[in-house]
């Protein structure tokens, strides 16, 4: 009994192949299909997981370009003067302009400052050369300009002068620099005088400088200016101006003759006038009075002090007195003194006077002076009397 249990224990089971075989195929298809809640069900999930991808992948990316570039050794730079080919182009950097490399190690030129991997102009020491080379500019041009001008001055300057003029007016004090940078300013502003500047002779101290004939037109005064202007358009000048000048002539003596003329024309009629009312009021009181009227004291009545010193004036109204049949004109003794005197011819005559004064009246009239004492002027007097002014 005991021996049958135990060859029962010990006796395999046996399988059914079948059922292991479908056991089998169920796992594999469990394990190759994915669960039903990978897959999204809806846009809003799908846009979500393309989301959460993205960012995962950019997060990667930009931890792998950090992790690169603290890991990733700077290249050296190419040193100068040596041609290696392009197949050392991705070991080494080149070696930037105005740099001197060497050893894979880059220092820049004087006169400039690392920025990176560029070397770029020092601000303090471009200022220094460009004051400088300003006050190397004006010494030379007022110098050529005051020699134009005047004769006076220097024309070219040797480089050693315009450094000694330098340290005399303390350029490198003024503007703060240290003797190694005050000489380099110093050089490349005389290499920027050389450019702008003739010069002559060896390179060196032994170089002379000039300012430009372009240059030195902007420093000499405009006194100078206008007088060398003047003598360059001197052949363009002098007929201009005596066509000018005559021009000018001929306006004035033509505004004088009219002048003349007119004037003596006003003047003409107030002769006309007072022989004409002196002749009347000699009849008027029976030809007790002289009818005529000395010339002189005619002319001094009439005429102004300014007016008595142009011997023209009064030459004209003789002559228009002259042309008139009614003015007599005869020599007279005259208090023991020969004069000459006008008379009007009374008797035959045609008076115009009325007809002046009665225009006279209505123009004055209108124009609101018929009060005033220069425009109605009466020549009250006595036949034979002198006039008083």
């Amino acid at each position: 009994m005991a021996s049958s249990s135990s060859s029962s224990r010990k006796r395999p089971k046996t399988l059914n192949p079948h059922s292991s075989s479908s056991s089998s195929f169920f796992s594999r298809d469990s394990v190759l299909e994915p669960p039903s809640s990978f897959i999204p069900s809806s846009i809003s999930e799908l846009l979500r997981l393309i989301a959460v991808v993205t960012i995962a992948a950019s997060v990667a990316v930009f931890c792998n370009y950090l992790l690169t570039s603290f890991n990733q050794q700077p290249q050296p730079f190419c040193d100068n003067g040596v041609d290696f080919g392009d197949f050392l182009s991705d070991n080494c950097e080149p070696c930037p302009s105005n740099g001197i490399c060497k050893d894979g190690k880059l220092e820049c030129a004087r006169g400039y400052r690392k920025q990176g991997k560029l070397c770029i102009e020092d601000r303090d020491i471009n200022a220094a050369v460009k004051k400088i080379s300003e006050f190397v500019e004006v010494h030379l041009c007022e110098a050529y300009a005051q020699y134009l001008c005047g004769g006076i001055g220097t024309i070219w300057v040797q480089k050693d002068v315009l450094w000694t003029y330098l340290d005399e007016h303390h350029v490198m004090e003024d503007h703060h620099l240290d003797e190694s940078t005050y000489a380099h300013a110093k050089l490349r502003a005389m290499e920027t005088v050389g450019m702008l500047m003739e010069r002559r002779g060896y390179s060196g101290r032994s170089e002379e400088f000039k300012c430009s004939d372009s240059l030195v037109e902007h420093y000499k005064p405009i006194s100078c200016r206008i007088r060398q202007w003047v003598l360059d358009q001197a052949l363009l000048l002098v007929p201009v101006c005596a066509l000018l000048v005559g021009g000018i002539l001929i306006l004035l003596k033509a505004l004088r003759r009219h002048y003349l003329s007119t004037r003596a024309e006003e003047i003409y009629n107030k002769v006309c006038d007072v022989l004409e009312e002196h002749a009347l009021i000699s009849r008027s009181i029976g030809g007790e009075g002289e009818p005529w009227v000395v010339v002189s004291w005619l002319r001094d009545y009439l005429l102004s002090p300014r007016e008595r010193k142009d011997p023209l004036l009064w030459r004209k109204v003789e002559e228009l007195v002259q042309e008139d049949s009614r003015l007599d004109r005869y020599p007279k003794m005259v208090k023991g003194e020969a004069k000459v005197v006008w008379e009007w011819q009374v008797e035959g005559s045609l008076s115009s006077s009325g007809k002046r004064k009665k225009t006279k009246e209505s123009e004055l009239t209108s124009s609101g002076f018929k009060d005033s004492p220069s425009n109605d002027q009466s020549w009250g007097f006595k036949a034979g009397e002198p006039l008083n002014c």
